[in-house]
């Protein structure tokens, strides 16, 4: 799992009244709206005897815990102390972790991690989003499942025709062309031409013979994945957020966007659709072992159709190498004893005093490179 990346951790329409738990990188975050509407980001930790504060309610813009009542605001500061008197002052330690939010494209994104902000990767753009003649439908499913397995099946083209033979794949022509990867710093992106079968249902109203179609897969670091199918006049757009809830479970919000069909009576057969796909791919990635993805190259074979996996392990192995990874074993094996959580830009704030800081920070992955049998906890 890697920090200091931006996370859409949730759909902006379901962080409403209520605080919301969500897990990622095998921590808990609480999403509540402050006095202005925008969304904030907390360790779901009270400081004081740990409690959930998601399990409390919206006041004021604030975020309260259930348990002793302790009010925090958007920054992770302590406003009140119900059980202290009168003016009594509130420890400069009573403070959790604060993450920078952005809400956008229907997501909300936080940034979990310490950068400050020009030092902080790019958020990945979704152009479509912000374009008329789009219609959108979303959804969410549950993996046992590492995010990075789940992430490299999202762009796989091999597997379509054995995984997806009853959709829209085809036994009948497997081969896949030779191509090329482009690669940036935060992205890699590759195109192929399918043969998919005869289409049926709706889409045999779009395409009533069959026809090649150019499959665009991309990576945007470190967990959205991108399946563009271009149909001519047409193109459907599934993108993911692939969220590392742990080690091995993974958590994926779904989008997809179409050009056509753009009424409403077409949404439930284009979820149904999408859906398919998941349930065709769930048993196949979650029975994959090792569970953990490998961070030698020479772990697992790889082939020429493999070119866009390696490229994403080669992109991710980068930012591992950085000190990005979390030991996300690490997490698991302390977690009964004590808590930890992803250090944020907070801490290092001038008007946070630097001992204000009691909860640990989440441990770094120690790599053994190039045996290939260690499954690393990155």
């Amino acid at each position: 799992m890697l920090k200091n990346f931006w996370y859409a951790l949730e759909f902006g329409a379901k962080v409403q009244k209520k605080p919301v738990q969500v897990q990622a990188l095998g921590q808990r975050l609480v999403l509540f709206r402050g006095p202005s509407g925008k969304v904030a980001a907390l360790s779901d930790l009270c400081i004081h005897r740990g409690g959930s504060l998601a399990g409390g309610w919206v006041e004021d813009g604030c975020v309260r815990c259930p348990y002793h009542g302790w009010k925090y605001g958007e920054t992770g500061a302590c406003l009140e102390i119900p059980a202290n008197k009168k003016g009594a002052a509130i420890p400069q330690k009573a403070r959790v972790d604060s993450y920078p939010v952005i809400e956008r494209y229907g997501f909300v994104w936080v940034f979990l991690g310490d950068l400050p902000e020009d030092k902080r990767p790019p958020l990945p753009h979704i152009p479509e989003a912000e374009q008329p003649g789009w219609r959108a439908v979303t959804g969410e499913v549950m993996w046992k499942a590492n995010y990075a397995r789940v992430c490299e099946n999202g762009v796989d083209i091999a597997h379509t025709p054995f995984v997806h033979r009853n959709s829209f794949g085809n036994p009948e022509h497997p081969e896949i062309d030779d191509y090329e990867v482009k690669i940036t710093d935060w992205s890699c992106e590759s195109s192929a031409t399918l043969m998919p079968p005869r289409p049926k249902g709706l889409w045999s109203l779009l395409r009533r013979k069959r026809t090649p179609v150019k499959a665009t897969v991309t990576v945007l670091m470190p967990n959205i994945t991108r399946l563009d199918l271009d149909l001519g006049k047409w193109r459907n757009i599934i993108i993911d957020s692939n969220i590392p809830v742990d080690e091995r479970t993974t958590r994926t919000l779904f989008v997809q966007y179409r050009n056509f069909f753009l009424g409403g009576w077409a949404d439930k057969d284009a979820r149904r659709r999408v859906y398919k796909i998941f349930d065709e791919d769930l048993p196949t990635v979650q029975a994959q072992r090792p569970e953990l993805l490998p961070y030698d190259l020479a772990a697992e074979l790889h082939l020429k159709s493999d070119a866009m996996g390696v490229a994403y392990r080669k992109l991710r192995n980068k930012y591992i190498d950085m000190g990005w990874g979390i030991d996300g074993e690490k997490l698991d094996r302390d977690s009964g004893r004590k808590a930890s959580v992803i250090p944020s830009p907070h801490r290092h704030d001038e008007h946070v005093p630097e001992n204000a800081w009691v909860v640990p920070e989440v441990p770094v992955a120690r790599l053994v490179k190039g045996n290939g049998k260690k499954q690393e906890a990155v």
